[in-house]
């Protein structure tokens, strides 16, 4: 089982921005979501067509499971 983690941003130009991070810890709270995404607008390390990230719209954590065949 997959968790992805989703955060979407509002940008300067009052856009949304989103940025996705795969293999994240399924018990990971929503404290720990909200310091992330506060250390990357604090840190201003993305910078979109729209401008920096300023704002937190929302996140989401979804599960995906994953089955692999192999080819032989």
């Amino acid at each position: 089982m997959e968790h992805i983690l989703s955060m979407s941003f509002t940008t300067e130009k009052g856009a949304k921005s989103n940025i996705n991070i795969n293999g994240v810890k399924p018990d990971i709270t929503s404290a720990q979501i909200n310091t992330l995404m506060s250390t990357i607008i604090q840190k201003n390390i993305f910078i979109t067509t729209t401008g920096s990230l300023v704002g937190k719209a929302g996140a989401n954590l979804t599960q995906r499971n994953v089955t692999k065949f192999e080819m032989v």
